[in-house]
């Protein structure tokens, strides 16, 4: 059982499940956003359009039944909405991790493990084949 813990609790404090969980709410917040987009300039429009009577849209829903195409355009739209949005957001975070991936690798090459002259005790950058110092072939060394 201890090991379960130590796993969830790894699982829970790795940095992934905390974008996830900030994803989750953004995305909530989101969806409600584009929901009001769908419901008061969309579906006005499809309206207008179609000539409905403002309450309904019009020619998009049968009469006598509870079927209503124009409630399902609108969830369409506004999936189509949100997946954008997401799909933008995915792509523009991967561009920066790709980016951010090769600035921390140019780092590390830049810092690499200084090494020590053999002759004169000096630090020497590593694969460096002549001390900076005092000159001395350090491929012989």
């Amino acid at each position: 059982m201890s090991k379960f813990m130590k796993e969830f609790k790894e699982f829970i404090n790795h940095g992934n499940v905390m974008d996830m969980a900030i994803g989750v709410i953004i995305g909530g917040a989101f969806t409600s956003i584009v929901t009001s987009l769908t419901d008061n300039i969309i579906n006005p429009l499809i309206t207008v359009i179609t000539g409905g009577n403002g309450t309904t849209v019009g020619g998009l829903v049968v009469p006598g039944t509870n079927i209503d195409f124009g409630a399902f355009i609108s969830a369409v739209i506004n999936f189509l909405i949100v997946a954008l949005i997401v799909f933008l957001l995915v792509r523009s975070l991967n561009r920066m991790q790709k980016i951010a991936d090769k600035l921390s690798h140019k780092t590390k090459e830049e810092v690499a493990p200084a090494s020590v002259c053999p002759f004169c005790l000096e630090e020497v950058k590593a694969g460096a084949t002549k001390c900076p110092h005092c000159g001395s072939d350090l491929t012989k060394a």
